[in-house]
């Protein structure tokens, strides 16, 4: 049974890259980008490449460490999960809110102690237990799906999805301990499945907002979807 569950663990995350990936690599070549200048469409393609590999990473990680359960898998488990975190982070301040890199990775930093400041006060809900260290993660989804819901609406719906999802896959989590009784095989597993499409989706979101642009041209994101939007 453990040996299933950590393979469908790892299968999991590993379909979701793919298709993430795929998705992404077609969506790219499927429209010409020309209106982005050469280091944005590279540097773009990078960040997708990383967060690709980090998700196979991710499922890596969760597989040693529900499989061997010691300090140096749990960093193994954790650590890819705020790589990807950073990472995405960057992505979305670069690529959706348009800062420049600098100001990208300064949001980057702040993440830390947004962290630090949100995760003691997710601790005092009763029954979240160690999901709190996770929650903070769809409210700053769902923020920068606000900050975006005029100049980019499809993107913030997407992002708005995908934190729905995370929403949905930390509840799984968080219920895992006080079914266990009634559900001798838990809800962890549903964690693990949702927690992979979450992140596949939200490199695919990040891939059509990077389509979009190309089909607009940088600083048109908005005109373009409102005028989808006006039209069947």
């Amino acid at each position: 049974y453990a040996l299933a569950y950590n393979l469908s663990r790892v299968t999991s995350y590993a379909m979701a890259g793919a298709l993430a990936g795929l998705l992404g690599r077609t969506l790219l070549h499927a429209v010409d980008v020309k209106p982005l200048s050469i280091a944005f469409r590279v540097v773009a393609g990078l960040i997708m490449l990383a967060t690709i590999t980090l998700l196979a990473v991710i499922g890596v990680g969760s597989y040693l460490f529900h499989t061997h359960a010691t300090r140096w898998a749990e960093l193994a488990d954790v650590l890819p999960i705020l790589a990807f975190i950073l990472t995405y982070v960057f992505a979305a301040s670069r690529d959706f809110l348009g800062l420049r890199p600098w100001v990208a990775g300064v949001a980057v930093l702040a993440f830390f102690p947004y962290a630090a400041a949100t995760v003691p006060l997710f601790a005092m809900i009763p029954g979240l237990g160690s999901s709190a260290g996770y929650a903070p993660v769809p409210v700053l989804i769902l923020f920068y799906a606000w900050l975006l819901r005029h100049r980019a609406p499809a993107t913030a719906r997407g992002l708005t999805t995908g934190a729905c999802i995370l929403v949905v896959s930390l509840t799984f989590r968080t219920l895992d301990g006080p079914l266990c009784g009634a559900l001798p095989f838990g809800t962890h597993f549903l964690w693990h499945v949702l927690n992979s499409l979450m992140l596949g989706w939200m490199i695919e979101v990040h891939a059509r907002h990077i389509r979009g642009q190309g089909l607009a041209g940088p600083g048109r994101m908005g005109e373009t979807e409102a005028g989808r939007g006006q039209h069947p």
